[in-house]
């Protein structure tokens, strides 16, 4: 990973939950990663909570939310932040911290994301991706459904 990109340790997920249908859809890039704004590294793994490394300077998420807006052209009040997902992903070249953001539309933005190369899942759709990202969507799932 390259050491001066400040965004190399961070990633969000995007989601999609229905209110009133519970329909959960993940945003997919067209290299398949359900990463943002970069796919995960090859050997990467999820780590478990009583393992993650404590960090005392770390980028605030919104700076990354602002930065992917920016990236995919979208309205900065498209997505919003969920808290208290702060998943680490141990990789080769160091610990990537993972957010979540969420869509706060009504219906899912298929042709919106469809329009920025971009696809979007459910669960199901998206097995067979690396175990990591697996892991960081059925975590991601639980939140969503569980908060």
């Amino acid at each position: 990973m390259n050491n001066t990109d400040p965004f190399a340790y961070h990633r969000l997920l995007l989601i999609y939950k229905g209110d009133i249908s519970a329909l959960v859809m993940f945003a997919q890039q067209s290299n398949g990663s359900v990463c943002f704004p970069a796919a995960l590294p090859a050997l990467s793994s999820a780590l478990e909570p009583e393992d993650f490394a404590t960090s005392k300077v770390t980028m605030h998420p919104a700076v990354m939310l602002q930065h992917l807006n920016q990236q995919l052209q979208l309205d900065d009040d498209l997505l919003r932040l969920e808290p208290g997902f702060n998943e680490q992903i141990d990789t080769p070249g160091g610990i990537v911290m993972v957010h979540l953001a969420r869509f706060t539309l009504l219906d899912p933005p298929k042709q919106l994301m469809q329009s920025r190369n971009c696809g979007m899942r459910t669960l199901p759709e998206l097995r067979g991706r690396p175990p990591a990202e697996m892991e960081l969507l059925r975590r991601a799932y639980v939140k969503v459904m569980e908060g």
